[in-house]
């Protein structure tokens, strides 16, 4: 059943590792839910509207939730475009590094 998403995950830690190369990163949470609290670097884009998405160089983007379910299905639908998308395992839920927000 998860077979899709084998290899095409990572984890909360190793994505926080990699926060040096300055990757792409989409937090698929609703407006009010980044606004709590985000990775610093992460773009908004709501899940309802990742068909909006443009990816600007040809690398990968991590897309990251609360939980790790909303961001599944966005990884599905940008790999469907052909986009090298990577799910973050755990989302925010498991987030333990740096954070920005808590204002609307």
């Amino acid at each position: 059943m998860f077979s899709f998403f084998k290899g095409n995950s990572i984890s909360t830690k190793e994505l926080e590792l990699k926060l040096g190369e300055k990757p792409e990163i989409l937090d698929v949470r609703e407006k009010t839910e980044f606004a709590t609290g985000h990775i610093p670097s992460a773009k908004n884009l709501p899940l309802s509207k990742i068909s909006s998405y443009k990816v600007k160089e040809n690398k990968s983007v991590y897309v990251i939730c609360q939980s790790g379910m909303r961001s599944r299905q966005a990884v599905k639908q940008l790999k469907n475009r052909g986009i090298d998308a990577v799910n973050v395992r755990g989302g925010m839920s498991a987030w333990r590094g740096e954070t920005r927000g808590g204002k609307l």
